[in-house]
């Protein structure tokens, strides 16, 4: 049986104030405008853990509250500055889960009264900067990760390494990171939390993320630092901080071992010229794994909340070491429950909504990540590492890459069945559901652009019919022959490092038509939630301070 919306949806609205706050707007109603998220309480079972790994939770926390720190800083600057302006508690709210004023779940539109668009830098570049006048400078570090742009005296753009620009909080995180360090009794992850506490204070990260890469046995695991590039939409390049605190799931985690080497003949069969999947995919290093999360902060945790994670993301990386893929069950469950089972109720037809199943949803999900993996990074035409040719449009097109890719991937193994559980219907409508929770999520964002690209090309290419009920249904044949045309498409763009082509087809299809935003407008009448918040920490997991 379907589990019901039965917890109270958390509506950030403005309702109307007392207050004359000079960043609020007073005048416009936001009741049907701003998004909605369902709370939900992180937890796991702490039993799991041993007596060490429990003593090292508070330091860990401590690590991961200043990441949080830190991105609040990247993503918008003065934090107590913005929140002390706002009266209306609820608006404040709002922007606690948005680390600022934009309504990330709304095309990063301001909720605030005299407040201006974001910036596509947000703050890790001044908001008047323009490309011509950083790429006129010339810069050793335009494009590194780890450093914020700023003006000096005169008006001139430098950079200043993370490092120095956040001295004396990493300081602070590397301490709890070397406190979490000497409780544990893990080898591996010892040296890997002391590896990380001075890649805080280094800006060298690579040697840490090969040791994370590394661990096998750990059960209590920690990602922290400046790892994404999402928040950078002026060049792509420059990280924000985050971090999980995750348990894993180790019976989970024991049943995904066996799709890792299947990865090298996926490559094979990829539907794309030899040219375009002649590099192979480390499946000796690769992992795949199921933990509960019990801590997000920073990046991961602003607006739409991450459900798997693939890293690291250095390229040279991934094909000398390999990637962890994990995929974090516990909130990839409360998205199925509370979210993608009511969308399915309201916009799948009722014939189909038995094919929406969280086995299919969980495999989906983990084979997009698996799928980062595969394709190419090395651009066919000596035009270098394809993120750096794609540049800003680089994130929307690996995004949609990984999304089709996956499917693709589920089709082959589950016609050698190798992917034993379900039908192949299951994932393919599934799925389907799935783009409607995920494009709600706004098209300004890489994955928003990807899951809009999506949407169109199956449109266009028959792979699902909208119904005169207005549901929709899976075209099983077709579905199957767009999934393998828009793999190829997106492959090729990307081993041609076709950023002109990239453009034109975002401008063409990576948008929300009219048609479809009327039935989004149908989940938002329906009351159905766009994402989740959490309720997380020590306390919700009956831990003392």
């Amino acid at each position: 049986m379907k589990k019901s919306i039965s917890v109270f949806v958390l509506f950030i609205a403005l309702l109307g104030s007392c207050s004359q706050g000079p960043s609020e707007d007073t005048t416009t109603d936001y009741s049907q405008n701003l998004s909605t998220y369902i709370p939900v309480k992180l937890t796991t079972d702490l039993a799991q853990l041993t007596p060490s790994e429990q003593s090292m939770l508070p330091h860990l926390f401590a690590a991961a509250d200043i990441m949080n720190d830190l991105f609040w800083e990247q993503a918008y600057g003065d934090k107590e500055q913005l929140l002390s302006s706002i009266s209306n508690p609820k608006l404040r709210d709002f922007a606690v889960i948005n680390y600022g004023p934009w309504d990330r779940l709304n095309d990063n539109a301001p909720f605030l009264d005299n407040v201006e668009s974001k910036p596509a830098g947000s703050n890790i570049y001044p908001s008047d900067i323009t490309k011509e006048e950083f790429e006129e400078l010339g810069l050793p570090d335009e494009k590194g990760q780890y450093s914020m742009v700023r003006r000096d005296e005169a008006g001139m753009l430098y950079t200043i390494p993370y490092n120095e620009f956040f001295r004396e909080k990493l300081e602070t995180a590397s301490g709890y990171l070397m406190q979490a360090a000497e409780l544990c009794e893990d080898p591996e992850l010892t040296n890997y939390l002391e590896l990380r506490a001075k890649a805080l204070l280094s800006n060298e990260y690579d040697a840490s993320d090969i040791a994370w890469i590394n661990m096998k046995n750990n059960t209590l695991d920690i990602i922290i630092g400046p790892t994404e590039h999402y928040e950078d939409n002026l060049y792509n390049s420059r990280t924000a901080y985050e971090a999980y605190i995750l348990v894993k799931d180790k019976s989970w985690s024991k049943k995904l071992e066996k799709y890792i080497s299947y990865l090298p003949q996926l490559q094979a069969n990829l539907p794309v010229e030899a040219l375009y999947k002649q590099e192979k995919p480390n499946s000796d290093a690769a992992q795949l794994n199921a933990y509960d999360v019990i801590y997000y902060a920073g990046d991961c945790n602003a607006g739409s909340k991450t459900i798997a994670v693939n890293l690291p993301n250095d390229e040279e990386i991934q094909v000398k070491y390999g990637t962890r893929r994990s995929q974090l069950k516990n909130a990839m469950k409360a998205k199925f429950e509370n979210i993608l089972l009511p969308i399915s109720d309201v916009l799948i037809d009722k014939e189909q909504r038995k094919n929406i199943t969280f086995n299919a949803f969980f495999s989906n999900t983990m084979f997009h990540e698996v799928a980062h993996g595969l394709g190419i990074k090395q651009t066919v035409n000596e035009k270098g590492m394809v993120r750096e040719a794609l540049g800003e449009k680089f994130s929307a097109l690996e995004e949609g890459k990984a999304d089709i890719l996956g499917l693709y991937m589920v089709t082959q193994l589950k016609e050698q069945g190798v992917l034993e559980e379900g039908e192949l219907m299951d994932y393919y409508v599934t799925f389907l559901a799935g783009i409607f929770r995920s494009v709600r999520f706004g098209a300004s964002s890489a994955h928003g652009q990807a899951n809009m690209l999506r949407f169109n090309y199956f449109q266009q290419q028959d792979a699902f019919t909208r119904n005169k009920k207005g549901t929709y249904s899976v075209n099983f044949d077709n579905m199957k022959k767009a999934i393998a045309g828009l793999s190829s498409i997106i492959l090729k763009l990307q081993g041609d490092g076709d950023k002109a082509g990239v453009i034109a087809l975002m401008s063409k299809d990576g948008k929300v038509g009219e048609a479809l935003q009327a039935d989004l407008d149908r989940l938002t009448e329906a009351k159905i939630p766009v994402d989740i918040v959490f309720e997380q920490g020590p306390e919700v997991l009956g831990l003392t301070q």
